[in-house]
């Protein structure tokens, strides 16, 4: 008894889609830095509602907003070099405040 790899494993079926190994492990690595870079959104924010939640004002407030804010900008650059380039839905399921979506890019005031 033989056995043979799925067809679509086989050369010739990956020349054809023009998607070889290297593109594929390329797009791999896109797709894990996307997921870090969404758990560091997540982290980002979960921070600023605590803070806020606790009544943080003030300069660490603006800390948290800033902090938060570098962490989107980051996602939205590398989803934009992903070839994402429409951002509401990431908006959306985040629910990213609009004090952050304004410090997008922005140098941190508060060194």
């Amino acid at each position: 008894m033989t056995v043979r790899p799925p067809s679509s494993f086989s050369p010739s079926r990956i020349n054809d889609t023009r998607l070889g190994i290297l593109e594929y492990e390329m797009m791999s690595e896109r797709a894990s830095a996307l997921g870090h870079h969404g758990v560091k959104v997540e982290t980002a924010l979960a921070a600023l509602r605590d803070g806020e939640a606790k009544g943080r004002q003030g300069v660490e407030h603006e800390r948290l907003v800033d902090s938060a804010a570098e962490a989107v900008w980051a996602m939205f650059v590398h989803r934009e070099i992903c070839g994402l380039r429409n951002s509401r839905d990431v908006i959306q399921r985040y629910e990213i405040p609009n004090k952050v979506l304004a410090r997008l890019g922005a140098s941190p005031r508060h060194p």
